[in-house]
């Protein structure tokens, strides 16, 4: 699974501020006093669970003094599952984080600094290597990552004597194509103007050189003139009708339409690939390019982490196992699976082969320009802000500016008391 609306779906402070106090150093039951050792895993996503299995089989074959059990939750009930698990000092052994929660868990002492692995974490994006430190300390080891790029119809560009997206398209160049693309006699679009932070608004606020959150965590970036231009990229295209309205993209989801033939474009990430081509409308006739450049090029990247429990009980086995879902081996496997792009530098050519259909290069060839996904402590208390306050914007009842100065002021007073 990509991580589609991760952000808005972060824990809150409140959620796990008890944690800390509540957590016991029982850890996960299994093994005893010399024998065998049996570890907990926890993961979210089904369609990698075979994967994960082949990396467990694996490393239990070089330790086989260790056994390891996936425990897999849906995303839906994931974090609450965890935070529970947490504050009863029951998480699993190890277990899946990502940007957006991570500050929450490393605050609360719930997972371990991995300050005893000798895992070299030059092998790994420095993005993705810098999300997981807190405090300067290392806290996860990336597992896998994934950037945005723009897919598009053949067919569509074909019928509307388009040329295909190339790495020299601008913004201009883009909102050209989106208005000759759409044809409302057929109910097509050029694009759906997702009101999405990874897929679509941070990229053209960080496209068009402005911020979401400053790097100290303590200011919010949306009175920027740069990123209210980066917003009305998207309000642009909706109010110029080269894209659905808000209601319709409530109604059908952006995805669907693309998957459909009623969305000429669609701004999505690297996890689409594999939907894309398990689909009967999309697993030929698409392909991929990169996002257009505004003042500059950008995408955001993100991805996730291998964490180890604070009070395992079986700490040493624990950290043995993440440094094994660290290695290049275990990338190796992740990546023959082609299910997801693996951190671990070199292995990811694998992923790009796995559908050769698609320009899947594209999504590794934009990493020199790509951007952290935004986070702080408390991620979840602006993304709500965001969800809530941008979509005033969308569907056009006040004007961007006026939303942006709203959001901004209260994400600072949300940034604010994550200080206090």
């Amino acid at each position: 699974m990509g991580i589609r609306a991760v952000a808005a779906a972060a824990t809150s402070l409140a959620l796990v501020a008890s944690m800390a106090a509540c957590s016991s150093s029982k850890g996960s039951a299994g093994g005893s006093a010399g024998g065998k050792v049996s570890l907990s895993y926890g993961v979210w996503d089904a369609t990698q669970v075979p994967a994960m299995q082949k990396i467990i089989t694996a490393f239990e074959a070089q330790n086989p003094d260790i056994s390891v059990t996936i425990q897999q939750t849906p995303w839906a009930d994931y974090w609450t599952k965890l935070q529970a698990a947490a504050t009863g000092g029951a998480a699993p052994d190890v277990f899946w984080m990502n940007g957006p929660n991570f500050q929450l868990y490393a605050s609360n002492n719930v997972i371990k600094p991995l300050t005893d692995l000798h895992q070299d974490t030059s092998v790994y994006p420095a993005s993705l290597v810098k999300l997981y430190q807190y405090k300067g300390v290392q806290y996860g080891l990336p597992k896998d990552f994934d950037t945005v790029g723009l897919w598009y119809n053949k067919a569509l560009f074909d019928a509307a004597g388009v040329a295909y997206p190339t790495a020299s398209w601008t913004w201009a160049d883009f909102q050209a194509a989106a208005k000759k693309l759409t044809d409302p006699a057929k109910g097509v679009y050029g694009v759906g103007a997702t009101l999405e932070g990874q897929e679509n608004f941070y990229d053209t606020i960080f496209q068009a050189g402005g911020y979401v959150v400053s790097p100290d965590g303590k200011q919010s970036g949306y009175a920027d003139p740069n990123t209210i231009a980066g917003l009305k990229f998207w309000t642009d295209l909706i109010a110029a009708k080269d894209s659905p309205s808000l209601k319709q993209m409530t109604d059908t989801a952006p995805l669907n339409m693309f998957e459909s033939g009623k969305l000429a474009m669609f701004w999505g990430g690297s996890w689409d690939a594999k939907a894309f081509a398990g689909n009967d409308g999309t697993k030929t006739g698409i392909d991929v390019a990169p996002l257009p450049a505004g003042a500059k090029k950008a995408t955001v990247i993100h991805g996730l982490a291998n964490v180890v429990s604070a009070h395992t009980a079986h700490t040493a086995q624990a950290e043995k196992f993440a440094e094994f879902l660290g290695s290049q081996q275990a990338a190796q496997i992740e990546a023959d699976t082609g299910t997801v792009i693996p951190a671990y530098n070199g292995t990811q050519q694998a992923w790009v082969q796995a559908y050769p259909q698609y320009q899947l290069h594209v999504f590794l060839d934009q990493l020199l320009d790509a951007v952290p996904l935004p986070v702080s402590r408390d991620t979840a208390a602006w993304n709500t802000l965001e969800a809530n306050l941008l979509t005033k914007a969308w569907d056009g009842s006040q004007p961007v500016g006026t939303v942006a100065a709203d959001l901004a002021e209260q994400m600072n007073a949300a940034l604010a008391k994550e200080g206090s």
